[in-house]
């Protein structure tokens, strides 16, 4: 018996949906151009030739930057899910006949160096059949727009649609060198030193001066750097006083590479680093494997 034949149209060239997809997901051609090794004007061009393809505008262009049209959102929620089976298929392929599952976590960068990543050996060891792809990024997780499985974020872990388990507490202090030449005996003295602060976190000294009293010390005055990461290396240089979040250099003070000058420890409660995920997806045998094992970590570098 003969199959009638399907009357549909063509599949589009694989490099415009390859184009699309990696921007879609990042809303940057840059971005894109950059996961793809091409350039932005290509990736340009690849979207564009699938818009004229399928007769649908998939962008508009924000001051802000790139924004999926009604149809390029549902076009990518379509697509992404083939490109993620695709590779896991050609991963299986590649890696032999044991499939692997591939996690993928996004992180604020400082936490992703000083807390996640010394921790990730032991999640390897004890679960080698899982890839963690791990991405950093201080914008908050957007798991509508973003393909990833979940990610860190800093707040009160009362997200709608969004399920959380919280890692570390919050807990600001200064620190400094353990070489810094000054001797420092109460807050007030702040007010002849160098601050160190993170763009990211400009109202974490104004917090602790106000809660040491020192109220006429400039809270933000000092040097400036773009993450707390940077502003803690500044300190392990002995440019002067950073204002830290002391599980992410526990091991600096454990060390004795960086020291507390004071006692006081403002612990924001409210305002944490949390785990999340998003509830609204089926949630993988990886993802679940993964949640469990950093309820067990908290603190601890094992």
């Amino acid at each position: 018996m003969n199959t009638p034949a399907v009357n549909s149209r063509p599949l589009p060239p694989l490099n415009p949906l390859k184009a699309f997809e990696a921007t879609g997901r990042s809303l940057s051609v840059t971005r894109a151009a950059d996961e793809l090794s091409v350039t932005p004007a290509a990736v340009s061009r690849q979207i564009k030739a699938l818009e004229d393809y399928l007769s649908v505008q998939l962008f508009r262009r924000m001051p802000t930057g790139l924004e999926l049209t009604p149809a390029g959102e549902r076009y990518l929620a379509d697509i992404v899910p083939l490109f993620n089976a695709l590779r896991e298929s050609t991963n299986a392929i590649v890696g032999g006949s044991t499939r692997r599952q591939l996690l993928k976590i996004r992180a604020p960068a400082t936490f992703a160096v000083r807390w996640l990543i010394p921790r990730l050996a032991g999640f390897h060891i004890a679960h080698p059949a899982i890839d963690v792809q791990l991405t950093t990024s201080p914008a908050a997780l957007d798991f509508e727009h973003e393909d990833l499985d979940g990610g860190i974020q800093l707040g009160g872990g009362d997200w709608p649609g969004i399920g959380t388990q919280m890692l570390t507490r919050n807990e600001l202090v200064p620190v400094v060198s353990a070489g810094f030449a000054a001797n420092l005996q109460a807050p007030e003295q702040l007010a002849d030193q160098v601050l160190l602060h993170s763009l990211a976190r400009l109202d974490d000294w104004a917090l602790w001066l106000r809660e040491a009293g020192a109220t006429q010390v400039n809270p933000y005055r000092g040097m400036r750097y773009e993450t707390s990461l940077l502003a803690y290396q500044a300190a392990l240089e002995g440019h002067g006083v950073a204002i830290a979040q002391k599980s992410l250099v526990s091991k600096e003070l454990e060390a004795g590479l960086l020291r507390m000058p004071f006692d006081l420890v403002i612990d924001r409660q409210s305002f944490s680093y949390y785990f999340a995920w998003p509830l609204n997806k089926a949630e993988s045998p990886a993802l679940t494997t993964f949640r469990q094992w950093l309820g067990q970590r908290h603190d601890s570098l094992s």
